[in-house]
């Protein structure tokens, strides 16, 4: 009997993949690291997977992207990894939803449906919120911290927000979810100092700079553990973290 997952079956049993194809994860930004987080989801074999985004593919995410080709230039992003996570897994039931997550929109999601959550949000009003929701109803979620101006995927850590040091989205968000009661929140970040880009600041702020070698091993960073992919071969060797502790 054809068996697409036989290989990741060799290495964890039947338990495990069981599991994960009953699973129902979200994923909120598909962008440069939350589209490798899509990819990661897909090729574990995870069943149910919703995907948030309101953005379209520009040419300006051709150097890190993975939803981003010329042949897609244009349309949504959510819905081009939707179509990608078809042709992987046709098995998966995947939902591709035009929305900007948002406080003002956070009633749309109903969030208590979902075993994991993966934020890849950039605004932290809008990561915030997520968490919060999340924590209140006690569903699993692991944030993305920022991978602007950075190159080095092996300075990529999982560990607690408490734990971080040097990354200001970090910072900020540690700030404010102690000012709601929230001590503790599963994230990725990098512990490499930021390099400072070549063009003006005004620029940076609108279009931060990232490089091809940083999202790919964010966003599989962020995928439930060892749903974690080895990166593309462009990246550098990073040591993958974890155990099932996500879906058991």
């Amino acid at each position: 009997m054809s068996d697409q997952f036989i290989r990741t079956r060799l290495l964890v049993g039947d338990e495990p993949l069981e599991r994960l194809k009953n699973a129902k994860a979200a994923v909120f930004g598909v962008g440069g690291v939350g589209g490798y987080a899509v990819e990661a989801l897909a090729r574990s074999g995870v069943g149910t997977l919703h995907l948030y985004d309101d953005d379209t593919v520009s040419e300006s995410n051709l150097n890190r992207q993975i939803a981003a080709l010329h042949s897609t230039l244009g349309q949504p992003k959510a819905e081009v990894m939707a179509q990608r996570v078809r042709d992987i897994n046709p098995a998966c039931q995947v939902k591709a939803i035009r929305l900007f997550y948002l406080p003002q929109n956070a009633d749309q999601v109903d969030l208590a449906q979902y075993d994991y959550v993966i934020d890849c949000i950039d605004t932290v009003a809008a990561k915030l919120e997520l968490v919060t929701r999340c924590t209140a109803l006690q569903i699993k979620i692991i944030s993305a911290m920022g991978t602007g101006n950075k190159f080095d995927p092996s300075a990529l850590v999982a560990t607690d927000i408490s734990k971080t040091q040097g990354c200001p989205l970090a910072r900020t968000m540690r700030k404010e979810l102690r000012k709601r009661g929230i001590t503790h929140l599963q994230v990725v970040y990098s512990t490499e100092l930021p390099t400072s880009p070549l063009r003006s600041a005004d620029y940076e702020r609108r279009h931060p700079p990232t490089p091809a070698p940083a999202p790919p091993p964010g966003g599989t960073h962020l995928a439930p553990p060892p749903l974690s992919l080895p990166p593309p071969a462009c990246c550098w060797p990073l040591q993958l973290f974890g155990n099932w502790a996500a879906f058991r």
